[in-house]
C-alpha cells in the first residue's frame, strides 16, 4: 500500500515538473493586433502548428460535440471512466475486436503529453495512471484545453485553432455546424481522413462526420435537421497558408524578445491586409526587383496602425525579407517642410514672404533646381509647393545645419550622417532616415509640432519635443495641401508632400489628415536607382489609395490658431515682405544685387586667346562665377576679372555674390576665324 500511494505521489511529481511545463512552453508563438485578431503565427521547434487555445476561444457547438462523441460523462468521471472502460471489453468481448477504446479525453490529454500508444493494455494502465494524476492537479477547463491544444488533425497540425486556419481560414469561435463536427471526428484517424489528402480520405472524413453530428442529435445538442445541412456541406480539399499579416514587425519583435509567447499590438488585421494586397498588386507587374512599404499611423495617440516591411515578404527576387520600413535611406526633398517651419518660428519668413530662386553658391555649394531653372521671385509658399532648392538651402544656411539637425531629432528621428557632419545637403535629402522617422517627422508637424512617439507595442510610448510653434505646423498644412493630386483624387484636402532621392534610388510620399499620418516609399532593396522613379508620379497615387481605405471622408484637419497671420505679400510687417539674409544691413558695399555690365546680354564674341572679360557692378564681394552650370571662378576679390572660355557656342553665365544675389546673362561664342 505504501508503495502504491508513492507511486502514486511520484507520479504527481513527474506531471508536474515535466509534463506541464513542455506543454506549455511548445506552443507557436504569435502576434495579434489591436482587437486579438492573429497577425502571424510561427510553428513551433520541431514544424509543428500547435496554437494555444482557451475554452472561450472555441465555439461552444464544437465543445458540445466533443464530449457528446469522445466522453459524454468528463465533467463527472476523475480522470477514468469505469462505464466506457466496461462498455470496451463488453464490445471487444462480444465482437472479438476493439471497437471503442473507452478512454476519456483525459486519458487522451495523457496519451498525447506522453506520445504514448493506444492498444497495448500496458499503455492505457499507464494513460490511466496518468489521467488521475492530471485530474487531481488541474480543472477540468485546464485538461480540456490541453487536449484542444494538442489533439492531432494530420500532417503537422495539432489543436483545434491550427486546425481551424489550416482547414478554414477563421479562428475556432464561430465555426458551422459541419465544421465544428469534421474537427471532432479528425483527431480518431489524423492521417486517413485528412481532407486535404485525397478523395477516399474526404470520403472518410464526411462518414465520420456524419456519425458525429448524428450522436450530436442523439445527445440533444443539435437539431433533427441539422443532418441533411451538414450532409450537404463541401469539406475542404486543401489547406490554407496561416495567416502572414505585417510578418517583418513579427520578425523584428520576436528577435526582440524571443522567450515571449505572444506579441499584442497597435495594429489593425483589416486596414494591414487591405494595404499588403494593394502593394502587391501595385507593384506586381513592374520590374522584378522593385519593392515597397507603407506605414499608417493615428498622429494623435502615436499607435501604428499598420506596417507593410515589402511588396513581397516571400519574394527574395524583391529581397522581401528585408523590412523596408527601417531601412535607411536618402529622403530626397521630404525634409523641406521642416526647414520652413523652423524659419517661420525663427521669423525669417512668412508664407507669403517673397523670396528669390535664382542661382547661389555657399563655399562652393551650389544646388539647382530638379529641372535646371530658376524662377526669380517667388512666394515660399509656391517654393515650397514647387519643391525648389535654392530658397530651401538658402534658409537651412541662415538657419544652420544644426538646427535642423535638432530638429529631427527633436522630432523623434534618427538620423544617419555619411561623414558624422551635418552640411547644407541635409535639406536636400543628404543624410539617411527610414520610412518609420518620415512618418514620425509627419505626424509632429500634423500635430501641432509635437506628438506622441510612434509605438507598436505597449513599449517605447513617450513625447516628442515642441519642434515646431502651431502657427507654423498650420502654415505647412495649409500649404502642403494645394500642392497638385493624383488624378481622380480630391484635391484641397490632403496636406502631403513627395521626394525622389538623388539618382531616382528612392521615391517618397508622406501626408496626413485631421487623425492619420502615412508614409510610402518605393524603390529597390538593394539601392540601385529605379530609373524615371519619381515620387510625385509612383508614390503619391499609392498614398491617396491607402488613405482612401482607411474611410470614404478623410478626418478635417485643424483650424488655423488664433494667431496665424493671413495676410498677402504687400499685407505684411516690412521685414516679411522680401527674405533678406540677416546681415545684409551690416554690408559695408550695399544690398544692390551684382550685375553684369559686360558682356550684355545676347552678345555675340568672337574670342582669339580664348578668354572671356567679364565686369561686374555692385553686389558684395567675393564673388563666384557658373558657366553653363558649372563653376569657373571662385572667391573673386575683384569686378573686372578675365574666365575661360567655356567654348564655343551659347553660354550661361551666372555670378553669385556673398549674399547669394545673383545675376545672369546668356551669350554666343564663335570661334575664331
Amino acid at each position: 500500500m505504501v508503495c502504491a500511494v508513492l507511486a502514486v505521489r511520484g507520479l504527481d511529481a513527474w506531471v508536474t515538473s515535466t509534463v506541464l511545463p513542455v506543454t506549455l512552453a511548445e506552443t507557436s508563438v504569435e502576434m495579434r493586433d489591436r482587437a486579438g485578431r492573429l497577425l502571424r503565427a510561427y510553428p513551433v521547434g520541431d514544424g509543428i502548428w500547435r496554437m494555444r487555445v482557451t475554452l472561450a476561444e472555441v465555439d461552444p457547438r464544437y465543445i458540445d460535440l466533443l464530449l457528446a462523441y469522445e466522453d459524454k460523462r468528463f465533467w463527472q468521471h476523475s480522470g477514468v471512466d469505469p462505464l466506457a472502460m466496461l462498455r470496451a471489453v463488453g464490445q471487444a468481448l462480444g465482437r472479438g475486436r476493439a471497437v471503442s477504446g473507452g478512454s476519456t479525453l483525459t486519458m487522451q490529454v495523457a496519451r498525447l503529453l506522453e506520445d504514448g500508444s493506444t492498444g497495448r493494455w500496458s499503455g492505457k494502465l499507464r494513460q490511466m495512471r496518468v489521467a488521475l494524476a492530471l485530474e487531481r492537479r488541474l480543472s477540468k477547463a485546464e485538461i480540456l484545453a490541453l487536449y484542444l491544444t494538442h489533439a492531432p488533425f494530420g500532417g503537422n497540425l495539432e489543436g483545434v485553432r491550427a486546425a481551424s486556419f489550416a482547414y478554414f481560414g477563421k479562428e475556432p469561435q464561430r465555426l458551422t455546424v459541419a465544421e465544428a463536427a469534421l474537427l471532432v471526428a479528425l483527431p480518431q484517424s489524423p492521417e486517413g481522413r485528412r481532407p486535404d489528402r485525397s478523395v477516399r480520405a474526404r470520403e472518410r472524413a464526411a462518414a465520420a462526420r456524419d456519425r458525429v453530428v448524428a450522436r450530436g442529435v442523439a445527445a440533444g445538442v443539435l437539431e433533427a435537421e441539422d443532418i441533411a445541412v451538414v450532409a450537404e456541406a463541401r469539406l475542404p480539399e486543401m489547406r490554407r497558408d496561416f495567416p502572414l499579416l505585417a510578418p517583418h514587425l513579427g520578425d523584428y519583435l520576436r528577435g526582440n524578445a524571443p522567450a515571449q509567447g505572444r506579441f499584442d499590438v497597435t495594429l489593425d488585421a483589416g486596414l494591414q491586409a487591405q494595404l499588403q494586397a494593394m502593394l502587391h498588386r501595385s507593384i506586381g507587374s513592374q520590374g522584378a526587383r522593385l519593392t515597397g512599404a507603407i506605414l499608417v499611423a493615428d498622429h494623435r495617440t502615436g499607435e501604428i496602425l499598420a506596417s507593410v516591411g515589402a511588396a513581397d515578404y516571400t519574394d527574395p527576387r524583391r529581397r522581401g525579407f528585408v523590412d523596408m520600413t527601417r531601412a535607411l535611406r536618402s529622403p530626397g526633398s521630404t525634409l523641406k517642410p521642416l526647414v520652413y517651419g523652423l524659419a517661420f518660428d525663427e521669423g525669417l519668413v512668412h508664407p507669403d514672404t517673397l523670396i528669390r530662386d535664382a542661382p547661389v553658391s555657399f563655399g562652393g555649394y551650389a544646388p539647382q533646381n530638379f529641372d535646371g531653372l530658376y524662377r526669380g521671385d517667388v512666394r515660399v509658399r509656391e517654393a515650397l509647393q514647387m519643391s525648389l532648392n535654392t530658397p530651401v538651402v538658402t534658409l537651412t544656411e541662415a538657419l544652420g545645419p544644426s538646427r535642423l539637425m535638432a530638429g529631427l531629432r527633436g522630432a523623434g528621428m534618427a538620423p544617419e550622417l555619411p561623414g558624422g557632419k551635418a552640411g547644407l545637403a541635409v535639406s536636400l535629402g543628404g543624410l539617411g532616415v527610414s520610412l518609420r522617422d518620415l512618418v514620425q517627422l509627419y505626424a509632429v508637424l500634423a500635430e501641432g509640432g509635437r506628438a506622441p512617439l510612434l509605438f507598436e507595442t505597449g513599449l517605447g510610448r513617450g513625447e516628442t519635443a515642441q519642434v515646431i510653434s502651431p502657427v507654423a505646423a498650420w502654415y505647412l498644412g495649409d500649404i502642403l495641401r494645394d500642392l497638385p493630386v493624383p488624378q481622380g483624387s480630391k484635391a484641397g484636402v490632403l496636406p502631403y508632400k513627395t521626394g525622389t532621392s538623388y539618382g531616382h534610388r528612392d521615391a517618397w510620399a508622406v501626408g496626413w489628415d485631421g487623425r492619420h499620418v502615412i508614409g510610402v516609399w518605393l524603390g529597390r532593396a538593394d539601392g540601385t536607382p529605379v530609373p524615371g522613379a519619381f515620387g510625385a508620379e509612383v508614390a503619391a497615387p499609392l498614398l491617396f489609395e491607402s488613405f482612401a481605405l482607411l474611410k470614404p471622408e478623410l478626418e478635417p484637419l485643424a483650424p488655423p490658431p488664433p494667431n496665424a497671420l493671413i495676410l498677402g505679400s504687400a499685407e505684411l510687417p516690412q521685414p516679411l515682405q522680401r527674405y533678406r539674409p540677416r546681415g545684409e544691413v551690416f554690408s559695408a558695399e550695399g544690398t544692390d544685387a551684382p550685375e553684369v555690365i559686360f558682356p550684355p546680354a545676347a552678345a555675340k564674341l568672337a574670342l582669339s586667346e580664348g578668354r572671356l572679360a567679364l565686369k561686374l557692378r555692385g553686389g558684395r564681394l567675393p564673388f563666384t562665377v557658373l558657366a553653363n552650370g558649372v563653376p569657373v571662378a571662385r572667391g573673386l576679390q575683384s569686378r573686372i576679372v578675365d574666365l575661360p572660355s567655356p567654348g564655343p557656342g551659347h553660354a550661361a553665365l551666372v555670378v553669385i555674390d556673398a549674399d547669394g544675389q545673383s545675376a545672369r546673362v546668356t551669350i554666343e561664342i564663335e570661334e575664331a576665324g
